[in-house]
């Protein structure tokens, strides 16, 4: 008898939580409030606490979470932006919208992360921003990285797309580098019931620029400071986060712990020397958005 095992099954994340959320999503439903609102306000100071981040701006996706950030440190035309050729195509797509130019660089074929070295030789005048990705829930290389950004008087975003709850050194990823980026893809470890996304900074003048820009730079209403976007989370999207990301933590035990049994079912079937497992240093905590193998 042939089974299929599907390789992504969110239907397990949300049955133990269908009357909460449901419960959450009439909540915004009776309210009527869609658009920003206490939803909003609710969830970013949840996420900034549980990430331990000064600012967590919500936003309507990831890809737009680059995108933003990028637009708050002034990006533009013939800038260059150094990033990872191994990345979703929105990292570099971000930078290619704003008229700035991808500085690809290459990764590290153990860890499929940026290789810092590559980083520090791309860098040129006219670079403005490096994007590193934390690739696949795995935190990237940074301290080299900051020290390439810091000679250099360049910002660093983090793409943490994938990596919600990873860590570097301890320190949370999103909260190291100028700003940091994060989805909530339905196939994230922490998922909307669509599009959704955060960008977090510790920095007060980024996050006030930021959050200006998700809104057609407006503030107050119909007063236009700069020219921005629609990039606004709606408020069922953040009630649905808001039930998820208290067992976000529990989940990413899980994942772990998962992740631990497939390397001791590789040693004992003899394929660990076959196959390249995912690195794991001891001081990074890699979240497994993907438990990536290579042959």
């Amino acid at each position: 008898m042939k089974s299929t095992i599907p390789l992504l099954d969110l239907q397990a994340q949300y049955r133990p939580l269908r009357d909460q959320i449901l419960a959450a999503m009439t909540r915004v439903a009776d309210s009527q409030r869609f658009i920003m609102g206490p939803e909003i306000d609710a969830l970013e100071q949840e996420l900034a606490r549980m990430l331990g981040i000064r600012h967590a701006i919500a936003v309507s996706s990831g890809t737009d979470a680059v995108l933003l950030a990028l637009m708050a440190l002034g990006i533009g035309a013939d800038d260059e932006v150094i990033t990872p050729t191994y990345s979703f195509f929105a990292t570099a797509g971000a930078v290619v919208r704003l008229g700035a130019r991808p500085i690809l660089v290459d990764i590290d074929p153990v860890t499929f992360n940026v290789d810092p070295d590559q980083i520090a030789r791309a860098v040129t005048p006219r670079t403005k921003a490096i994007v590193p990705v934390h690739l696949f829930g795995q935190s990237a290389e940074l301290d080299p990285i900051v020290r390439t950004a810091e000679r250099a008087g360049i910002p660093i975003v983090e793409d943490a797309a994938q990596a919600i709850g990873a860590t570097y050194k301890t320190r949370p990823v999103g909260g190291i580098g100028a700003l940091g980026c994060f989805s909530f893809f339905p196939s994230k470890n922490l998922g909307a019931f669509g599009d959704a996304g955060l960008v977090t900074t510790n920095d007060d003048g980024l996050a006030k620029r930021a959050r200006l820009l998700r809104a057609h730079g407006m503030e107050p209403r119909y007063y236009h400071h700069l020219v921005g976007g629609n990039f606004r989370m709606d408020a069922l999207q953040a009630a649905i986060l808001r039930v998820k990301a208290p067992h976000l933590a529990a989940w990413t035990e899980g994942r772990r712990a998962n992740a631990a049994r497939y390397r001791e079912l590789f040693q004992a079937a003899g394929l660990a020397g076959a196959v390249t497992l995912p690195a794991e240093p001891t001081d990074k905590l890699h979240i497994y958005n993907q438990f990536v193998i290579r042959t």
